[in-house]
């Protein structure tokens, strides 16, 4: 039997993540793969995933190297599910006549590649059970993604391109790109895309390309200025070069380090945010914690019980535990804390986020912390471990810092910094004594509450650290 091949394209992995990169192939072209095995290991901006491949048989073909960036819906591989003249095709569990590919720009595993994965028309019906975001072997309601291939503007900017001219440059026919972002940058540089060679599936031009073309010409103009001659690109549409340094070493803002200058520039565009701060005496909280920890039970984190008391003042503020829906100009009260954390990795910083934390003892806060952290530093948590907090503690203080104005996480509406604990001149029961104290700051969204709200919720967290008691009487 002459043997079947179909191609795996990169799924929609959910969260609106256009692209991921390749991290870690997890197989080489030869090998026998079984239904929903993990076949690649990619980074998207929000977290490390292993891919599943909806297919079983042998792998023919990989496209793209280790540090590649794929956009949603490119080729990863190639399986043949017949006879390869030897013992392809073995495991494949999917049956011969079964419709071969999967369409071009499709996300896999949403549409025609589903099908073909849950027992449809002419596809296996079997499957591991494995789902990722939604996709796996399961049936779901086909969907494409959509690529604009409207034309572009030749010759220059948009003031330079008016009336009959455009009118005629239109009639050239379209060219594709990833995004109108490409699109409009190639048009604010005076950049003809149709001199370009798109590095995406089907020649599809991504930002790169655009970025590539625009720092070769400004190479080009600054050699034609050190000949004498004239910077002919340069007089007709000038690359803007103040972005652009002629030396240095340029860092891609992708992947992790992407999604947060994302957000965080989100969040300063659209938050009037305002931070309040006060000092605290942080003696009795270290107290009570080497009280509890020595008593042979398993270990409380001073993080654990400042989460704790962060649950307990959103339970008496419940202001700070929501999000602004500006399309209905409404605050949205949240019945359940979920609680972020910041983490610093070699990937960059991120979010964890405790799930229901105001459900948890410090025992188990401590617990779900240390998973978190330790996944975080091993870069395999999963899109979900990272998405739908409501509420942010970000302890900045390991660090050796005793404060900050951080930004806020959009779309919360309040972060809770803590600085570090340390032994300080402070006046104790009248007295001048050395004590252990602590910078706490709240970073809060003014449309959701005023000062007083915001003061009485860091006023309360304060007491809950100097008389740990406080936090007793209250719950």
């Amino acid at each position: 039997m002459a043997a079947q091949v179909r191609e795996f394209r990169l799924p929609d992995l959910g969260e609106g993540l256009t692209g991921a990169e390749i991290v870690r192939w997890m197989v080489e072209v030869g090998d026998v793969v079984a239904v929903d095995q993990p076949v690649v290991e990619v980074e998207t901006a929000k977290a490390m995933v292993e891919v599943p491949c909806p297919y079983g048989g042998t792998v023919t073909e990989r496209f793209g190297d280790e540090g590649t960036e794929v956009p949603v819906g490119a080729p990863l591989l190639t399986v043949a599910d017949g006879d390869l003249g030897g013992d392809g095709g073995h495991g494949s569990g999917v049956r011969a006549g079964a419709r071969v590919g999967v369409g071009a720009g499709s996300r896999a595993g949403a549409g025609e590649g589903a099908e073909d994965g849950a027992g449809g028309a002419g596809g296996r019906d079997e499957g591991s059970g494995n789902v990722l975001v939604g996709y796996g072997t399961a049936r779901a309601p086909a969907r494409r993604r959509r690529v604009r291939t409207e034309p572009v503007p030749v010759g220059g900017p948009p003031d330079r391109v008016n009336g009959r001219a455009a009118d005629a440059e239109r009639a050239e026919g379209p060219v594709p790109v990833i995004s109108p972002l490409v699109r409009r940058l190639a048009r604010q540089n005076g950049l003809d895309l149709r001199e370009l060679s798109g590095s995406g599936p089907d020649g599809l031009i991504l930002r790169a390309d655009v970025e590539y073309a625009l720092r070769a010409a400004a190479a080009r103009g600054r050699t034609a200025v050190a000949r004498g001659e004239p910077d002919v690109r340069a007089a007709q549409a000038p690359v803007r070069q103040e972005t652009a340094p002629a030396d240095g070493h340029r860092v891609p803002l992708k992947g992790v380090r992407g999604a947060v200058a994302d957000k965080l520039t989100r969040s300063r565009r659209e938050i009037p945010d305002a931070t309040v701060w006060v000092d605290a005496d942080a003696t009795e909280l270290t107290r009570a914690r080497a009280a509890m920890n020595a008593a042979g039970e398993p270990k409380i984190s001073l993080l654990a019980l400042l989460a704790r008391i962060c649950t307990a003042a959103l339970a008496r503020f419940p202001e700070l535990n929501a999000t602004v829906d500006t399309q209905a100009r409404e605050i949205v009260r949240l019945d359940r804390v979920h609680l972020g954390f910041a983490a610093q990795t070699d990937r960059g910083l991120v979010v964890p986020v405790v799930r229901d934390a105001h459900t948890r003892d410090a025992e188990s806060l401590t617990a779900e912390l240390a998973r978190l952290t330790e996944a975080a530093r091993a870069g395999t948590l999963a899109p979900a471990d990272v998405t739908g907090s409501t509420f942010t503690l970000n302890n900045y203080g390991v660090y050796g810092v005793d404060g900050s104005t951080p930004i806020l996480n959009h779309p919360e509406a309040a972060m809770l910094g803590v600085g570090r604990i340390a032994a300080k001149p402070w006046v104790h029961e009248g007295e001048l004594a050395v004590r252990q104290v602590v910078q706490l700051s709240l970073t809060f969204d003014h449309r959701v509450c005023d000062g007083g709200t915001a003061g009485g919720f860091l006023r309360y967290v304060a007491d809950c650290v100097e008389q740990p008691a406080v936090l007793l009487r209250t719950l």
